[in-house]
């Protein structure tokens, strides 16, 4: 991922309902959710979901499938792979964090160490 793309992500993530939004569908799993559940879910009209949905989609973090007179929205969590490895891998001090692939698995692991020095903790 190059930082315009990662810049489009975080811009479109950067406002309170998409973000909102998001984190449901993440947490929905690959299956996804319907349109009208997310608006009942979340408490937000139907005309305004859509804005936020059609926003998401466009910035290719969400992907939809029609099911008969739905629209099922899901994460595209290959993109949220891609930008959690761009923040890791471009923008954080090996040092301090860094991801691998397990070998086993075959998923991303991220390990993350300690940002602070514990004396400068402790002077807190």
């Amino acid at each position: 991922m190059d930082i315009k793309n990662a810049v489009n992500l975080f811009d479109t993530l950067s406002q309170e309902t998409r973000l909102k939004v998001f984190r449901r569908l993440i947490k929905a799993g690959p299956e996804g959710i319907r349109a009208g559940q997310l608006a009942l879910a979340l408490e937000i009209p139907h005309n305004t979901m859509s804005f936020h949905l059609s926003h998401l989609s466009n910035s290719g973090l969400i992907s939809s499938i029609k099911s008969g007179r739905s629209i099922i929205y899901s994460a595209n969590y290959q993109v949220v792979r891609e930008l959690i490895g761009f923040m890791v891998k471009d923008c954080c001090n090996s040092e301090f964090a860094s991801i691998r692939e397990d070998a086993r698995s075959g998923c991303s692991i991220i390990e993350l160490a300690d940002c602070y020095p514990a004396e400068q903790v402790d002077k807190a």
